[in-house]
């Protein structure tokens, strides 16, 4: 069999972003197996795949620096490779696909597309134009090592039933409809205001054929809570389940809000509808959840913020722009939730 190597090491929306690619590649390539190296917590995104290994690299201890990399190199050497992708194209990633390549393997790297993208988020001169998406640029890569792949009609994994442990936890589902709901992301240009929150989880709540699940941290619990607000059919699921079991509900779930987070790219990559929400990032960069209708991606208005993106990530906060995402109103994600609930 052709044993293909995919590395992707960080981070946790960026993982979820393969998982669509490589079950494309194993469906059609019934003569591929593939070995995906990652840090050890984002194994179970791979569990459900034929011919997927998983690899995961110690990168705090025996894969740490370079000797670690040559380490990691010597490990994954054993399993007889014949072909890299780098969906990372970082220097750790590069590094590790050099050895590679001066062993005979043929190698293949993602091109992020980073002058586009600079482009696209600069104050000055901006070219507002869509991107490709990463997962499109990832099938790019797995072409130039010989593997075309079609995206246009993905598969996703079954719904098996939830474990005893988390339905005691969640309840059977019944006649209601599970909505989730991921209200922060890694920088607060991205998180829709709290106020505004609330008000959503509160309308969406008071119908009783609606159960919604609230996704974060631990360390996020405090905020969830007073989302929360005491309301009957709306749970609070951070840190309460293991992250496979969390991982399981999102499966389950008719739909997710989520912010441009990872949240999003884990539901999308299970099939379940994804509403997204965007402040100062955009979908146009490429980061927009998998096979979603353009129609689910709300995003800030660009009259009023004509500088939005700002950055590909969120992590440029610019004055005056505070308030960018109360241009995108409670009422009219409903209108979109229900929306997509109902067909």
């Amino acid at each position: 069999m052709d044993h293909i190597l995919i590395i992707r090491l960080s981070a946790m929306g960026d993982v979820a972003m393969t998982v669509p690619v490589i079950r494309a590649l194993v469906s059609q390539y019934p003569n591929v197996k593939v070995t995906v190296v990652s840090r050890p917590f984002f194994e179970p995104f791979f569990e459900d795949m034929e011919r997927v290994h998983f690899f995961g690299a110690d990168l705090n201890n025996r894969h740490k620096g370079f000797a670690g990399i040559y380490r990691l190199f010597q490990d994954l050497k054993k399993l007889d490779i014949r072909y890299v992708a780098d969906f990372h194209d970082v220097l750790r990633s590069k590094i590790l696909r050099s050895f590679f390549k001066f062993s005979g393997a043929r190698i293949a790297f993602t091109d992020k597309g980073r002058a586009e993208k600079k482009a696209l988020t600069r104050s000055k001169n901006k070219v507002f134009l869509p991107l490709k998406t990463m997962v499109e640029r990832h099938a790019d890569t797995l072409q130039k090592l010989g593997f075309r792949i079609d995206l246009s009609h993905p598969g996703f994994p079954s719904k098996h039933g939830l474990p005893d442990s988390l339905s005691a936890i969640t309840g059977i589902k019944g006649y209601q409809k599970w909505i989730g709901i991921a209200p922060f992301a890694q920088h607060p240009t991205k998180v829709y205001p709290t106020d505004l929150m609330k008000d959503l989880i509160v309308k969406l709540a008071s119908d009783p054929n609606y159960k919604l699940f609230l996704f974060g941290g631990k360390d996020e619990i405090p905020q969830l809570t007073e989302m929360q607000q005491r309301l009957p059919n709306v749970q609070i699921m951070a840190g309460t389940v293991p992250f496979r079991e969390e991982l399981q509900l999102i499966r389950h779930l008719d739909v997710m809000l989520s912010m441009d987070s990872g949240n999003a790219h884990i539901a999308a990559m299970y099939g379940v509808s994804v509403i997204s929400l965007w402040g100062h990032t955009h979908p146009y960069a490429g980061f927009a959840p998998f096979h979603q209708p353009s129609e689910n991606a709300f995003t800030a208005d660009r009259s009023q913020y004509p500088l939005i993106p700002t950055s590909v990530y969120g992590n440029k906060e610019v004055p005056g722009y505070e308030d960018a995402m109360r241009t995108i109103t409670p009422e009219s994600v409903i209108e979109r939730i229900i929306f997509t609930l109902n067909t």
